[in-house]
């Protein structure tokens, strides 16, 4: 017999009798997992927890409506699944992403504290298991086999398309904007951090405005990949108790739900296998995080200074840079975002690895590979929508770059299809020694014309107009 204290209660699962905390809507399987998994405080976020609900929700109607739970059971699991999914009991969600690879133990963990809550609703004992049970009645029809990839998927969905698909088109907005904006200003172009031939600092920032509306390209395929949810598959693959229509019935309620693409996959033996499409998702997220990696960095080197680098754009000042240097500024903000790229691209190492680890027919790391995924979703999401608030619609352009054109060396480009190549060379090479600018010394090493001269080291027409999404204004 089983001792409890005064604040506890005694629940029952197929092992047998567990005491419960008395205030916990969770019951004796979760309990077992919290005991069995005390490793870390990372639990499951939000929008997986969301997902969850959401599903359960359906789930308990589309059995109704199929004839396989009663209707009265079926409306109180959903009005206490849509609880759940709303957040008004996150603080349930207590199991450990450290756990059993399948994500058994937060799949019962949301089944008891459903079951629980209904039973509750009905006016019954919490932790009696009835009437409502949370394996006969809130888990018919599903295996966390099933639904714990379903769910990852439906939540990496949803905080894509809400929180990371508008940062990244606010970034785009921006970017365009200030490339309108910086349109008119010549500067020296870079290439393997040497000076190359002119460019406009307004056609810099129309290239970060092309990453950011390619990587929403990106995203829209991963939304795509997701979309394809393995629910119906149960246990194996093969469907197993449950009825034939349940999971396109619940996929077409969730889709119209939450006004996003699900649909049951037509393969379920590799979407229970694998987790392919989070991994593809993932490294979706990866190439978002290398591209935003690109952005914040150049953003800090065009602004490095103010007297002793390049100093062509000014951020925005917001906090001292230094303990000990006074007036010191730095650029805080794109730190940041170059933190949280590292991170996400360290998480997709995880998601890889846990995508390795399909073994026959169940994936065992869904716990962790959803952790990593939601995480770098809202990471890029909070950071890219931080950098433009607070840093990219700040930027001001300085002189610097404009003055340093004209005494550019690769601006003798411009003469190699005249005099050839190497005869251009050699004049770069002559500025450069003797602290000239390649106009003079082509003036009195060549026979052009001061017309050809005019022309052929024109700044502004070496930048070609008309390249791909030229503002109005250039």
């Amino acid at each position: 017999m089983i001792t409890t204290h005064p604040s506890a209660r005694v629940e029952r699962d197929s092992m047998g009798e567990l005491p419960v905390p008395a205030g916990a809507y969770y019951g004796a399987s979760t309990m077992r997992a919290l005991r069995n998994f005390p490793i870390s405080n990372l639990r499951f976020p939000r929008a997986f927890i969301y997902a969850i609900g959401m599903i359960k929700k359906n789930a308990a109607l589309v059995n109704a409506e199929l004839g396989l739970l009663d209707q009265r059971l079926a409306d109180v699991i959903a009005t206490a699944a849509q609880e759940v999914a709303e957040g008004k009991w996150d603080d349930q969600f207590v199991v450990d992403v450290f756990q059993t690879g399948s994500g058994t133990s937060t799949n019962m963990n949301a089944n008891e504290v459903i079951a629980n809550r209904a039973i509750e609703l009905l006016g019954g004992k919490i932790g009696s298991r009835s009437p409502v049970h949370p394996n006969d009645h809130v888990n018919c029809g599903q295996s966390s086999n099933d639904v714990i990839p379903t769910s990852i998927q439906v939540a990496a969905i949803l905080s894509i398309r809400q929180r990371l698909a508008p940062a990244l088109q606010e970034l785009q907005a921006a970017m365009e904007a200030k490339a309108e904006e910086f349109w008119p200003i010549l500067k020296t172009g870079r290439t393997h951090l040497q000076d190359a031939t002119p460019i406009r600092l307004g056609q810099e920032f129309l290239g970060y405005a092309g990453q950011a509306e390619r990587a929403l390209r990106r995203l829209d395929h991963a939304v795509a990949e997701l979309s394809e949810v393995p629910l119906g598959g149960t246990a194996v693959g093969t469907g197993v108790n449950t009825h034939p229509e349940f999971a396109r019935r619940v996929c077409a309620r969730l889709e119209s739900e939450t006004q996003t693409p699900i649909r049951e996959t037509a393969n379920h033996f590799q979407a229970q296998s694998t987790i392919d499409a989070v991994v593809e998702a993932s490294g979706v997220l990866s190439t978002v995080a290398a591209s935003l990696l690109k952005i914040a960095n150049d953003v800090r080197f065009l602004s490095c200074g103010p007297r002793a680098g390049f100093a062509e754009i000014i951020l925005p000042e917001v906090q001292p840079g230094s303990s000990i240097m006074p007036g010191k500024v730095n650029p805080v903000i794109a730190e940041a975002l170059t933190m949280v790229c590292a991170q996400v691209l360290g998480n997709h190492v995880t998601v890889e690895i846990a995508g390795q680890s399909g073994n026959f027919e169940l994936n065992v790391m869904m716990p962790v590979a959803a952790y990593n995924l939601l995480q770098s979703i809202d990471l890029l999401a909070a950071a890219t929508s931080n950098f433009v608030k607070q840093c990219v619609v700040g930027i001001t352009a300085t002189t610097r770059g404009p003055e340093l054109v004209e005494r550019g060396l690769s601006i003798c480009t411009g003469l190699a299809p005249l005099i050839g190549y190497d005869a251009a060379a050699a004049i770069a090479k002559e500025a450069y020694k003797t602290g000239r600018t390649v106009r003079e010394v082509a003036r009195e090493r060549t026979t052009l014309t001061a017309v050809q001269l005019t022309e052929a080291l024109d700044a502004e027409r070496m930048t070609k107009p008309g390249l791909e999404g030229e503002p109005a204004a250039g």
